[in-house]
């Protein structure tokens, strides 16, 4: 049942699909559990997803496994706040090529491009731009990417290290925000409160999991 803000009702607390690996209450991975499911192979997909994705434990790291497993996950892109409509949110647009089944792994390398970091846009003042994807486009090399090189905001991540990463914790940056240091350039304070708000609700999102656990025991 959609409410009249938009947002869905369901009695159901998670969702259970033969084609899906993994049962969870959490939309996102849900999601991304249905995009790996209906692409062709050797298809590919750019996906838009919030943080979480990419560093939730349980369901996220069985998730995030199958994807490096099954899918050559190539490129990350960090995408800056104040670009969408809800204030604060921190999202990543993830692309990858589903591979047909291998004992291998088929992500050898993954391409980190962090466009967030001492970024600032809003979404009336300071709007985002096609020239502001300039770098990142130069860096992708469309249908050349095995000629890549890493730069300030482009960086390469081995499988090996990917692996290695506590519960396989995709969530990786590496460059200092210097906006922190900058009270003139800190977020304006609705931004603040709606990353407040988004962390709240995402541990309370694990709490309820927590919670539906224990009943079973």
């Amino acid at each position: 049942m959609i409410r009249e803000d938009g947002e869905t009702d369901s009695e159901r607390d998670d969702y259970e699909r033969s084609d899906f690996f993994v049962t969870t209450s959490n939309k996102q991975l849900n999601f991304l559990q249905h995009i790996m499911t209906v692409l062709a192979p050797n298809g590919e997909a750019a996906v838009v997803l919030p943080d979480n994705v990419l560093f939730e434990g349980g369901a996220g790291e069985t998730i995030r496994r199958r994807l490096l497993q099954n899918f050559d996950f190539h490129t990350l892109l960090r995408l800056p706040t104040g670009i969408l409509y809800k204030q604060g949110v921190k999202a990543n647009v993830l692309l990858f090529y589903k591979k047909p089944p291998s004992e291998e792994a088929s992500t050898k390398e993954l391409w980190v491009y962090d466009l967030r970091t001492n970024k600032r846009f809003t979404l009336k003042e300071r709007p985002m731009v096609k020239a502001d994807l300039g770098d990142f486009t130069a860096c992708y090399r469309s249908g050349r990417r095995f000629g890549r090189e890493e730069s300030e905001r482009f960086r390469r991540y081995p499988l090996e290290t990917l692996l290695a990463r506590d519960k396989f914790n995709l969530d990786v940056f590496w460059l200092k925000d210097g906006m922190l240091d900058d009270p003139d350039l800190l977020p304006p304070p609705d931004e603040v409160a709606a990353e407040v708000v988004e962390s709240l609700e995402a541990a309370l999102e694990r709490f309820r999991g927590v919670a539906a656990s224990l009943k079973g025991l």
